[in-house]
């Protein structure tokens, strides 16, 4: 592996303070870059403990190590450390046109949001957006995410009282009043019914707010817009991720980031962060999810109630659990747990309702669930999830509000007994959220029951409830695309 040679050299003040701070020995940090390195396909680098003394002494290692210390580091502290924090050289930033690496200003954001919700209202076809954007991971996501702590809230999309006098356009306080309940009302469809149904109301409610924030307003007002503008595009970006279109949920939830930072709502803006956490491990990338956690996490240390908190650790739990790590996985459950037990309700704001003791089960079940594929203890850990998933499942059977989440936890609920060898109770969970799924519209709920629809038929195929399933799903899901052929071989068979 190559290095940056220098003369003269001196030893790394910064990189030895975090790595004295961290309680690791050298030989622990190379195994964990190697291991790091690994995992994001950089197979050619290979660190021993010698390799790490050098570059204490001021040695400077070549890319892809500093990111990967940086990401280390992060990780460690649960903040963001920068490659310049190590005392290394700032690395080239991500490529530009990415479509998430967007200029922290007002007039900016509010341009970004009206053209893209202009474009998805008028062309509204399925994956035109995602065909027309890029998605962004690893460096090129979570650098210009951290600038979500650094850069300050623009003033120019702003004007003062006395100039909003002058030129009028005031909004009254039960206009503002009636655009927030409008909002939260969106999000109760979206919960009740699946993203598929109120996107584009959503979408063109989010239109709507841009063109009001085009008129002057005092700094109150225009702060308070802005915050509904960041609620209304994370919620579009949400919907859009349940469509299954990632590429343009990540591009919404990028610009509710920037909205959210000018209305100077962080414990929005974590929210938003957490949901771009979630997408990042559904696509199996849970070393980026990981880090917008952290990025979440560190920046609203000050300011998020306890249910947010909570959340935040639970999806902490639901990344290490993806990437193996069973103690850091196991801490953060219990982080979550004893957090949600300060939660109260009175001061939460609407977005984070949802965030309930269900939810909570929801995500640790999952946590020991996706333990169970990657940490070799398979039966140890899946025997861990089945009575918590369970939990989450009658939480939300007679919940007519949530039926997405009870058709998710469901098919959660299907995995594990997969991972148990019972495929007969899979199959009763999987027909049951068939029924479910086929009075939302929610192509998430709908892939998930078809991939693990797929994976009892390839463990389970002899058993004849196993084989109706096919049916079932073609039955109560008319629309969406049916197994895969050869599933259907199978099937057939």
């Amino acid at each position: 592996m190559g290095v940056l040679l220098v003369g003269d050299k001196r030893p790394n003040v910064q990189l030895n303070s975090w790595f004295v701070r961290s309680g690791w020995s050298k030989g622990e940090l190379a195994r964990q870059v190697n291991r790091r390195a690994r995992q994001t396909g950089a197979h050619h680098v290979s660190t021993d403990t010698s390799r790490v003394r050098r570059w204490l002494d001021g040695e400077q290692p070549r890319e892809p190590i500093p990111r990967i210390l940086s990401d280390l580091f992060s990780e460690r502290f649960g903040c963001v450390v920068s490659v310049e924090d190590l005392g290394l050289p700032p690395q080239p930033g991500p490529p530009q046109g990415s479509g998430v690496d967007l200029p922290w200003a007002g007039p900016q954001t509010l341009r970004l949001i009206g053209e893209l919700s202009r474009s998805d209202l008028m062309l509204n076809r399925r994956g035109y957006l995602s065909g027309s954007l890029v998605m962004s991971a690893g460096p090129a996501l979570l650098e210009p995410m951290q600038r979500w702590l650094a850069t300050p809230a623009c003033a120019s999309a702003r004007v003062s009282s006395q100039e909003h006098r002058a030129r009028g356009g005031r909004l009254s306080e039960p206009e503002l009043e009636l655009l927030e309940a409008t909002t939260q009302m969106f999000r109760r469809w979206d919960a009740q019914c699946g993203g598929g149904l109120r996107r584009k109301a959503v979408v063109g409610q989010l239109h709507e707010v841009t063109e009001l924030l085009q008129e002057p307003h005092p700094p109150r007002v225009s702060r308070r817009l802005f915050r509904i503008a960041a609620e209304l595009s994370h919620l579009a970006g949400w919907m859009t991720y349940d469509m299954g279109l990632h590429p343009s949920a990540q591009r919404y939830f990028v610009l509710a980031l920037h909205a959210a930072k000018e209305a100077r709502d962080r414990p929005l803006g974590a929210m938003v962060l957490s949901d771009m956490a979630r997408q990042m491990t559904h696509l199996g990338r849970p070393e980026d999810a990981l880090e917008l956690v952290h990025l979440a996490q560190y920046g609203s240390r000050d300011t998020a109630g306890a249910r947010t908190r909570s959340m935040l650790y639970a999806l902490e739990a639901r990344a290490h659990a993806n990437a193996g790590e069973v103690n850091r996985c196991r801490r953060a459950v219990g982080m979550a747990e004893d957090v949600f037990t300060e939660a109260g309700s009175s001061e939460d704001p609407d977005w984070i309702q949802f965030f309930t003791e269900g939810e909570l089960y929801g995500e640790i079940a999952h946590s020991y669930r996706d333990l169970a594929r990657t940490s070799g203890r398979g039966p140890a850990h899946a025997s861990l999830a089945e009575p918590v998933m369970q939990r989450a499942v009658r939480y939300f059977r007679d919940d007519v509000t949530q039926q997405r989440t009870y058709a998710l936890n469901l098919v959660g609920m299907a995995t594990v007994h997969l991972l148990q060898g019972d495929g007969s109770q899979a199959a009763s969970c999987l027909g049951e959220a068939a029924g479910t799924a086929g009075r939302i519209r929610s192509e998430r709920v709908n892939s998930r029951l078809r991939q693990v629809t797929e994976e009892a038929l390839r463990r389970h195929g002899t058993l004849p409830e196993v084989r109706e399933l096919p049916e079932r799903l073609a039955g109560a899901l008319p629309e969406a695309p049916g197994l895969s052929e050869p599933a259907r071989r199978r099937h057939a068979g």
